[in-house]
């Protein structure tokens, strides 16, 4: 019952600050809780205030010297697409530009 409290208030937190899952990851290496996160969202007033992306990441370079980094996955689907268009569409039929049809 407590995890899945705790999952739904990671799941708002992230969907509020717009994170990812690797913001999310060093947000709990941190030791950082959802509500902290949702607190510091800045207000409209408050511009001098980062987004809280971008300030978990500056706390998280700050303290273990580096910034994890998103590796994108391609879905099958996309990977199919890639394939086809590495396929050549043209035919060798018309490589000599004399014998062009027009």
């Amino acid at each position: 019952m407590v995890a899945k409290r705790n999952s739904q208030a990671w799941e708002e937190a992230k969907k509020r600050c717009r994170l990812n899952e690797t913001d999310i990851q060093m947000a709990k290496e941190l030791g950082m809780t959802p509500k902290s996160l949702i607190k510091n969202i800045p207000a409209p007033d408050q511009q001098w205030k980062a987004p809280v992306k971008v300030w978990i990441r500056d706390l998280y370079e700050e303290k273990f010297n580096r910034v994890l980094t998103v590796k994108p996955v391609l879905s099958e689907e996309l990977k199919r697409n890639v394939k086809k268009q590495d396929t050549t569409i043209g035919s060798d039929r018309w490589n000599d530009e004399d014998n062009l049809p027009f």
